[in-house]
């Protein structure tokens, strides 16, 4: 596979933007609780599985995503995996929580696991970089705004709504490609 470079900057035009990115209000973005159940097929961002394993997740999340086919991307279970080799194993609580992480991840059926492809990666590095540049982030978020950007693009090309709880980055995200489509949610305290 190759990677075209010109065409991707031509669409995302990096050095045309220059504004900084600001959140929309409320309701000018898609809430969860506002679609209806049924319907085409979603793509989970981290904070589905984090704020569901922590027991943060509302109500309507957990009713959507059991009647939504849900679709899993590899970028976030990176992020999963990533505490695997993160979290200190010395601490009490590191056995457990690695437990219950564990048969997360072995729960994602293989067929509903999606990995970025090589135009994703590529694009998803310049998208990552705008995101990063415009939202103002603090050194050291680039990979962050690199695995948003890359979920974001998943989603967009598989036509498929990314569901998060993301919503400061993913409506930054939606303003800089609005192409895409996402379903945000607000964890419960």
């Amino acid at each position: 596979m190759s990677f075209d470079l010109d065409a991707a900057l031509r669409w995302l035009k990096p050095q045309r933007r220059k504004r900084p990115l600001s959140r929309r209000p409320d309701d000018k973005l898609t809430w969860i609780d506002r679609v209806p159940a049924v319907g085409s097929p979603v793509l989970l961002d981290t904070t589905v599985y984090i704020d569901t394993l922590q027991g943060r997740s509302p109500e309507a999340l957990d009713e959507f995503i059991s009647v939504r086919t849900s679709n899993h991307s590899s970028v976030c279970l990176s992020e999963l995996t990533h505490v695997f080799g993160r979290l200190n194993p010395g601490d009490p609580r590191t056995e457990g929580s690695l437990k219950v992480i564990g048969q997360t991840i072995r729960d994602i059926p293989s067929h509903r696991l999606i990995a970025p492809d090589t135009d994703m990666w590529g694009t998803g590095g310049i998208l990552g970089g705008i995101l990063f540049r415009l939202g103002s982030y603090p050194a050291g978020a680039q990979g962050k705004c690199l695995n948003d950007a890359l979920v974001y693009l998943q989603g967009r090309k598989l036509g498929w709504p990314v569901v998060t709880g993301n919503i400061t980055d993913f409506d930054f995200l939606n303003q800089l490609v609005p192409e895409g489509r996402i379903l945000l949610y607000r964890k419960t305290e």
